[in-house]
């Protein structure tokens, strides 16, 4: 009898974790903390699936195994003859079939202790959608809640600088949540990249204390967030920060600064909201960018765009916002961040006392 494969519950029994599936594969999601050493490349992959489907699986297995014995070679000689016999890796594909099998039993016939991975990467991608099922349930939520340039994020994170638990869902999905959320030249992470980033950030977390989360979309950008965690953030506590417009104003104009420098592609992102504003309005503000009033385009985005769409939004969503407790500024630098941050964390923490 054959001794059972080793399982995601696994991985930390082994020195090293090897993911052989292909670049493209390996870039959209893996294993943290895997090193990709493909035995098919990009090409070869596509190169031997065609042959499969239009000539015959015999003639593709040929060449196939042509091409994993050369890369498998190939990774050998120049990443692991250091390795010592004690070494003991590792190895997975796509469902634990014989791309990974290959590598396997090469490493066992030299000697290492290899292990392959029962189920590949699908098992551990079963293993993160379950795991974000079950975990968000286990946290309590405190919900930083305001309109578009309240400056949320960064306060956020400056609640996480004064030692609170925080959850950066915009910076695990490298987006500002927006129609303007964009980050020009730094594309999102997959969404399974995301989950399995959103995963490893929850599990260091502590369920006996607030996690402090910005309201959020159910999509940031491109990306969802998984529908457990967005039920349980919900129905967190809420504080509501209430800067004035000025101070928004101020606020986005830095935060925002790229877009000075990149107008056709502001102009762009703009157009998305076409079928939100008549042409007229689009017009303007597609002139304002031109003219570079960015005061009056911000204003106005303010005005017409984002805070109908908050008051539209937030008391749907959110069900403690009505509970919630306000917090006004009319200084939303760096400095005044701080000092939103210190207030919201010392009222939550006179409330839990």
């Amino acid at each position: 009898m054959k001794p059972a494969r080793p399982t995601v519950a696994d991985l930390a029994a082994y020195d090293e974790i090897i993911d052989v599936r292909t670049p493209a594969e390996f870039a959209e999601d893996h294993i943290p903390g895997a090193i990709n050493c493909p035995v098919l490349d990009n090409e070869q992959r596509i190169q031997v699936g065609t042959i499969y489907k239009q000539v015959s699986p015999f003639e593709a297995k040929k060449i196939g195994a042509a091409l994993v014995s050369e890369n498998i070679a190939k990774h050998l000689k120049e990443r692991f003859l250091d390795r010592p016999k004690t070494w003991k890796p590792l190895i997975y594909c796509w469902r634990g079939g014989d791309r990974s099998g290959s590598m396997t039993t090469i490493f066992k016939a030299i000697g290492w202790r290899a292990g392959q991975l029962d189920g590949g990467y699908k098992a551990w991608r079963s293993h993160v959608i379950a795991t974000l099922e079950a975990l968000p349930a286990q946290f309590r939520f405190t919900v930083v809640c305001g309109a578009t340039g309240n400056a949320k994020t960064r306060i956020l994170q400056a609640i996480g600088e004064l030692g609170e638990q925080i959850l950066d869902l915009e910076n695990l999905a490298n987006h500002k949540g927006s129609v303007l959320g964009v980050l020009p030249d730094s594309p999102q992470p997959s969404q399974k990249g995301f989950e399995t980033a959103l995963m490893l950030a929850m599990a260091a977390l502590d369920p006996a204390r607030p996690v402090y989360v910005e309201a959020e979309s159910r999509k940031i950008g491109n990306l969802h967030v998984p529908e457990a965690m967005i039920a349980r953030i919900r129905n967190g506590e809420c504080v509501a920060v209430e800067a004035t417009l000025d101070a928004r104003v101020a606020f986005l104009l830095k935060d925002y600064d790229y877009f000075l420098t990149l107008p056709e592609f502001l102009g762009e992102r703009l157009d998305v909201l076409r079928s939100l504003q008549s042409r007229e309005t689009m017009a303007r503000w597609q002139q304002l960018i031109v003219d570079a009033d960015w005061l009056t385009l911000v204003r106005e985005l303010l005005e017409l765009h984002y805070d109908p769409l908050y008051r539209r939004s937030q008391d749907h969503n959110y069900a403690g916002i009505q509970d919630s407790g306000n917090f006004s500024t009319d200084d939303l630098s760096e400095d005044g961040i701080k000092r939103l941050a210190a207030a919201i964390v010392h009222s939550r923490t006179a409330q839990i006392a």
